[in-house]
């Protein structure tokens, strides 16, 4: 019971982190524009906050060696909410990438501590209660960081002053518990390599599912604006995106366990296509057509990291999970650095329609590559269980790494 109490407080501080984190980007993007930035450096606060990402997935497994869990997450919070404060301090796009820096490092540092406190405490009797709490968490804190846009007023102190309080909230259920810190874990070796060597497929497949994720997550405001949406509905607009990626995973899942995974990804990537395209064709049919869409492209895209990893760890052994894991993390954060930006700058020459050709055109691409990987070999026919995977640290692997080895057998 002391263990799964233990467990609520870390789950608590999710909570309220993914409502600080998940909060910054949409208002970034609603207050930039209230204050003049052009789409660019709209789309630019967007990958400087991966960047920062991606910063803190490298750096914060070393911090834990040196200073331990709780003043690691404090130190991580710290962080995010000096970036949090700062912006309307400083009213520049530029100063605002390095605050949305801070950001991206506060939220990959603390998920690296929470994920590894969690792997040192689960037992072989709490670890499937506990995951699956943990990915029901993570997913209703994000749909809820969606929606609290709508509440918040762009380019105001107070705005940014509240998520900032969620974020120092964030240390409370972690400082104050009594359950003794646990060791720290082995930071895992980044070999990007190790991706590619084993699955090309699944690095292909991680690049589209950052591009469609990180370019709707981050510019996603923006196309909505440009269609007509207010910040309330806007809100909703992403948190359809979300609901829509949270009912795929049970149906996807069953399907990439019983058939070939490139073929899911083809006809994930063909559906993905269909809904870029219903997209663009309902912009102009009001509110609820412009939700429904957003609905459907999050059906269709969120589960393509899932499936992408799953195949890729088919052609791993056991030894290789955790350090594939954090591979395909590697390839998703440099794919999402540069999707928003360059997103922004189609929007911004062609119009919000040019966001889902984007989209469209590399789900296409992935298309194509999937069929030349089926012709290039087999899949196996013993292959690992399909996990929805979080995109959250480079030790995650590690957290859900036992549960692969429940294999499954092709029909």
């Amino acid at each position: 019971m002391r263990m799964m109490i233990s467990f609520a407080a870390l789950f608590f501080s999710v909570v309220l982190l993914q409502l600080s984190s998940g909060g910054v980007g949409p208002l970034d993007v609603l207050s930039g524009t209230a204050l003049g930035f052009s789409r660019q450096e709209i789309g630019m606060l967007g990958s400087a906050h991966f960047v920062g990402f991606f910063i803190g997935c490298w750096f914060a497994p070393r911090l834990l060696g040196s200073v331990g869990h709780s003043r690691a997450f404090a130190a991580f919070t710290a962080a995010g909410s000096i970036g949090l404060i700062a912006h309307m301090m400083i009213i520049n796009p530029y100063a605002w990438a390095l605050m949305r820096v801070a950001s991206g490092l506060c939220v990959a540092g603390c998920y690296t501590v929470v994920e590894a406190w969690l792997q040192s405490k689960v037992t072989n009797e709490t670890r499937g209660r506990a995951m699956g709490t943990y990915r029901m968490v993570d997913m209703t804190g994000s749909l809820a960081a969606q929606g609290i846009i709508g509440i918040l007023a762009p380019a105001d102190y107070i705005s940014y002053n509240i998520l900032a309080i969620l974020c120092c909230a964030a240390l409370l259920p972690i400082t104050l518990t009594t359950v003794s810190q646990p060791e720290t874990p082995q930071s895992p070796r980044l070999r990007p390599a190790l991706a590619y060597a084993r699955s090309p497929l699944a690095v292909a497949g991680v690049l589209v599912a950052a591009l469609s994720s990180a370019s709707f997550r981050m510019v996603g405001p923006i196309y909505g604006q440009e269609v007509g949406l207010s910040a309330g509905q806007i809100a909703w607009f992403l948190s359809a995106f979300v609901i829509g990626g949270a009912i795929a995973q049970l149906p996807i899942g069953l399907l990439a366990d019983k058939f070939d995974r490139r073929k899911v990804l083809v006809w994930l990537s063909i559906a993905s296509i269909g809904s870029c395209g219903v997209t663009i064709a309902t912009a102009g049919w009001g509110v609820s057509g412009v939700l429904l869409s957003a609905g459907l492209f999050g059906l269709t895209t969120f589960p393509i990291y899932s499936v992408a990893a799953a195949h890729a760890h088919d052609f791993a052994a056991s030894d290789e999970r955790v350090e594939l894991s954090a591979a395909l993390m590697f390839w998703f954060a440099l794919g999402a650095i540069a999707a928003p930006y360059g997103s922004s700058i189609l929007i911004d020459n062609y119009g919000p329609k040019a966001l889902f050709i984007l989209l469209a055109g590399g789900h296409g691409a992935l298309v194509l590559f999937s069929i030349a990987r089926m012709r290039a070999r087999p899949t196996r026919k013993v292959r690992t269980a399909y996990i929805n995977a979080p995109r959250t640290s480079f030790i995650v692997g590690r957290l859900f790494g036992r549960d692969r080895e429940k294999y499954n057998k092709m029909p």
